[in-house]
């Protein structure tokens, strides 16, 4: 059980470290949900543009 816990708070202890540089890049670049959704369409645009060429 104590292994457990210990890799709960591992995790806790990275999330936190790293709440800072990922809010400083989602002020940056936008959130990451915003840059998914682009790269998918970009992706659906190049996709239909490939089938229409066959």
């Amino acid at each position: 059980m104590s292994a457990y816990i210990e890799s709960l708070i591992q995790r806790r202890l990275e999330r936190e470290r790293l709440r800072e540089p990922i809010g400083d890049a989602e002020a940056e670049i936008g959130p990451a949900a915003a840059a998914v959704e682009a790269k998918r369409a970009f992706l659906r645009r190049g996709a239909a543009t490939s089938a229409d060429a066959v």
